[in-house]
């Protein structure tokens, strides 16, 4: 195990869990919802731009970039959903600084999900009930009750403990009368319960550290072992250089990624809200190198957990001259906490005024 904070207790009565994807690297939101009804979009991109006839519609202005196709069924099920012109407050188009903002929800120490966490409705004891899957702790978890930063789910196994072994180990713990026998208990009946679901899967996901991450979370949702929130990041979206040539696979994983996910999940989809975010957009017009620079708004995407799918939500007020902010940059319209606060006040949250202090929250209607 890589890093734990607490100890894996037996909450498994409340099934909701939230999924949070980071594009990190500043994805640009205008080619992953491309607005293919907008003549200044394919004006300021001529050779960037995504044509209509290729991309996956969704409504009479914006569309799915093509290599999203396996997200198509997920919106027209009302499953999916979009924000466009999402984003935060912070101007300075850094990278690092625009993720801190971002994962810390303003200028406050520790993580959103960290205080959500903690000042949820059902105040439990600790538990398995945060999972960041990958190398780097998040910090949007920092602060919570409790949290393990995973590389993968062999981690947690005893791989080199013979059944003979586990049930001695079992006995032994099982003569504490104090702490260590209630949580070793929990401990070797959620790796039982988590070897019962690593079997066949309901689908194929991509052959990448992605999929394999969001694998995993759907084993862990699925075994029922008090899964709360769990982290996933999918890097590399700086497109400065041969953007096409970039982000065309990057697009693809997220795509396929997301839809064995949704997928896997099956009936649990529908208590379970996947989030997917980034630090900030990219400039409208593509720069001389083939790529696109560091701008304000992008997207974020909504699945599952009882979203009202089937929508594009967004103060979209065009890109002409008059709308672009700075250097040209789509302007950001939602802030990424009006989003995030309905979907933490479904999954719980007692206080959103304690999870985004010194923020006056407007949240988006995305529940039906």
């Amino acid at each position: 195990m890589t890093r734990a904070l607490g100890f894996i207790g037996d909450n498994r009565d409340d099934p909701r869990a939230l999924v949070i994807v980071f594009l990190r690297g500043g994805a640009d939101g205008l080619s992953l919802v491309p607005p293919v009804g907008d003549d200044d979009y394919h004006r300021a991109r001529p050779r960037l731009r995504i044509l209509g006839r290729d991309a996956v519609p969704l409504d009479d202005h914006f569309a799915l970039h093509p290599r999203l196709t396996a997200l198509r069924p997920f919106y027209a099920a009302g499953q999916l959903s979009v924000v466009h012109g999402a984003g935060s407050e912070d101007d300075t188009r850094s990278h690092f600084e625009a993720q801190d903002l971002m994962e810390h929800g303003g200028f406050v120490a520790g993580g959103w999900l960290g205080r959500f966490l903690r000042l949820r409705k059902r105040g439990t004891e600790a538990s398995l009930g945060a999972v960041a899957l990958g190398g780097e702790f998040p910090e949007a978890l920092r602060g919570a009750p409790s949290a393990v930063q995973l590389r993968s789910l062999s981690d947690l196994s005893l791989t080199r403990v013979t059944p003979h072994w586990m049930a001695a180990l079992e006995r032994l713990y099982a003569a504490d009368d104090g702490f260590m026998r209630r949580a070793a208990g929990n401990t070797f009946g959620m790796l039982r319960r988590l070897q019962g679901v690593a079997a066949p899967r309901a689908a194929a996901y991509p052959g990448d550290g992605f999929g394999s991450a969001l694998s995993q979370v759907a084993t862990i949702i699925k075994a029922r072992v008090g899964l709360e929130a769990a982290c996933v990041d999918l890097g590399g979206w700086d497109s400065h250089f041969s953007q096409q040539t970039l982000m065309d696979p990057l697009i693809t994983r997220l795509g396929d990624g997301l839809a064995a996910f949704a997928r896997d999940l099956g009936p649990a989809l529908d208590s379970t809200t996947v989030i997917v975010m980034t630090e900030f957009g990219r400039r409208l017009a593509e720069n001389a190198s083939f790529g696109t620079d560091h701008g304000r708004g992008s997207v974020m995407f909504l699945l599952g957990g009882g979203v009202r799918g089937g929508q594009v939500l967004s103060g979209w007020r065009g890109l002409g001259a008059d709308v672009l902010e700075g250097p040209g940059d789509v302007p950001v319209t939602t802030n990424y906490r009006d989003v995030l606060a309905p979907i933490l006040a479904r999954h719980g949250a007692s206080s959103l005024g304690s999870i985004f202090p010194d923020y006056a929250l407007q949240p988006v209607e995305i529940y039906g």
